[in-house]
C-alpha cells in the first residue's frame, strides 16, 4: 500500500519529499523508509545527492525503525522469569530478521547510491554516509556473530575517519560523532578496549585544543559529543583498572 502511493507520484521529487514529511509528521517511520528510499533512487538516477534536509529525513526514518527494533531485542535478550524460553527465542528471531532486513536495505542504499554519488568529495556529506554505513553494520553485529558485520563496521568507520581527519576540523560535530561511534564499536563489538580508549582520548584532546575556534551554531552539538567521549573514556579506563587489580 505504501509503495503504491509513492509509485503513483512518478518521478516528481518534490511530491515524494512532501510525502516523506507527511509520514514523519504522522510518525509512520516504516512508511517513511519506503518513501525516502524512492527519493534516493530518483536523485541517484540523476547523479544528484540529497540536500541537507532530505539527508536528515533519511536518517530519521531508518534510525526510528531500527531504534525501536533494537530496543525490543535488548528487552527480550535481558530475559524473563516464568516465560517459555523457546517462545522468547523464536520471537527474538523475528525481531532479528526485521533488523537484518532494514539494516541491509539502508546499507545497500548507501553503498550503491549515496556513497557512490559523493565519493571523492572529501566533505562532511561523504563522512556522514560512510559513518552511517558503519553504524548499521555495527547494529547488525550486536545480534549476529558473523564476522562480515564486524568487518563491515570497522572498514566503513575507518574510511569515514580517513576522510574526516583529512577534511573536517577537530571540533566538527560529524567528526566527533564518528569518533564516538567508532570508539564504541571498538569497545563493544570488536572487543578492542585499548583502541577504543586511544581513539576517544585522541579525539577529545584534539577538540579541546581547538575549542576556541567553535562557532555558535555547532558549539552545543560538539561539546555534548565531547562530554560523551570523556564519559566513555572514564568508564572504560575504570573497567580496565578493575580488571588489572583482579
Amino acid at each position: 500500500m505504501s509503495s503504491a502511493l509513492v509509485d503513483s507520484l512518478g518521478e516528481d521529487v518534490s511530491k515524494v519529499v512532501e510525502l516523506v514529511r507527511i509520514a514523519e509528521t504522522a510518525e509512520r517511520y516504516e512508511d517513511m523508509c519506503v518513501y525516502v528510499k524512492k527519493l534516493v533512487k530518483l536523485k541517484s538516477a540523476k547523479k544528484e545527492d540529497l540536500d541537507v534536509d532530505e539527508r536528515n529525513l533519511l536518517s530519521v526514518a531508518y534510525k526510528n525503525v531500527v531504534g525501536q527494533a533494537r530496543s525490543s531485542w535488548r528487552t527480550l535478550n535481558a530475559g524473563f522469569d516464568e516465560v517459555d524460553q523457546d517462545m522468547i527465542t523464536k520471537y527474538k528471531a523475528l525481531i532479528e530478521k526485521q533488523l537484518e532486513d532494514i539494516c541491509t536495505e539502508i546499507i545497500d542504499l548507501l553503498k550503491d547510491n549515496l556513497i557512490v554519488t559523493v565519493k571523492g568529495n572529501g566533505d562532511e556529506t561523504e563522512v556522514f554516509y560512510l559513518k552511517m554505513a558503519g553504524d548499521y553494520f555495527r547494529y547488525m553485529a550486536e545480534f549476529n556473530d558473523d564476522e562480515k558485520f564486524k568487518k563491515g563496521a570497522e572498514e566503513f568507520y575507518r574510511s569515514a575517519m580517513d576522510v574526516a581527519e583529512a577534511n573536517l576540523k577537530e571540533t566538527h560535530p560529524t567528526r566527533l560523532g564518528l569518533a564516538l561511534n567508532f570508539s564504541v564499536c571498538y569497545y563493544e563489538i570488536l572487543k578492542k578496549p585499548q583502541e577504543a580508549c586511544e581513539l576517544a582520548k585522541k579525539s577529545f584532546d584534539a577538540a579541546i585544543e581547538k575549542l576556541d575556534t567553535l562557532n555558535d551554531a555547532s558549539y552545543k552539538d560538539s561539546t555534548l559529543i565531547m562530554q560523551l567521549l570523556r564519559d566513555n573514556l572514564t568508564l572504560w579506563t575504570s573497567a580496565e583498572d578493575d580488571q588489572e587489580q583482579e
